[in-house]
C-alpha cells in the first residue's frame, strides 16, 4: 500500500472501531437500544472490511452486503474466507431491525445482539489480522488499540 492511502485507510478504521465501541457501549448500558446495536455492529464490520479493500487499492462498490466485501478481500487475503458465513449473516442488521415495516415489528433479542457483537469483533479481528500480514509497522498503518 502506498502512503497515500494511509490517511483513507485510518479513516474507515476509526469509524469502524467507533461503530463499534458504540455497539459495546449501548449493549452494556441500554439494553433498550438493541436495534442500535445491531445495526452498528453490521456497520463496524462493513468499515473494518472496506479499510482492507482500500489499503490494497480496491474500488469500494456502494453496499452494505458485508458478505460481497468479504469476498472482495479473500481474493487478496484468503484468510478472509473464515469471516463469510459471520459476514453473511451480520449483513441483513444493516436494516432488518432499522426500518419497521409496521407499528409491530420486531426488535432484537438480547442474544441477537449479542451475536452480531460477536460478528462485528470477528470482522475487525480478520481485519487486523489482514493489515498486520499486508502493511508496514511503521506510522502507526496497522492500528493495534482494537
Amino acid at each position: 500500500m502506498g502512503a497515500e492511502l494511509y490517511p483513507t485507510v485510518r479513516a474507515w478504521l476509526t469509524r469502524a472501531r467507533n461503530d463499534l465501541a458504540n455497539a459495546e457501549f449501548t449493549a452494556a448500558h441500554r439494553g433498550d437500544l438493541l436495534d442500535t446495536v445491531v445495526y452498528h455492529c453490521q456497520q463496524a464490520a462493513e468499515k473494518a472490511v472496506k479499510s482492507y479493500l482500500v489499503s490494497e487499492g480496491l474500488a469500494i462498490p456502494k453496499t452494505h452486503d458485508v458478505g460481497k466485501l468479504v469476498e472482495l478481500a479473500t481474493a487478496k487475503h484468503a484468510e478472509f474466507s473464515h469471516f463469510q458465513q459471520v459476514a453473511d449473516a451480520i449483513t441483513p442488521l444493516a436494516t432488518e431491525f432499522r426500518y419497521p415495516a409496521d407499528d409491530e415489528a420486531p426488535m432484537p433479542t438480547a442474544q441477537q445482539a449479542q451475536d452480531a457483537l460477536a460478528a462485528a469483533r470477528a470482522g475487525t479481528k480478520n481485519t487486523r489480522a489482514a493489515h498486520s500480514a499486508s502493511l508496514p509497522a511503521q506510522r502507526g498503518a496497522a492500528p493495534q488499540s482494537w
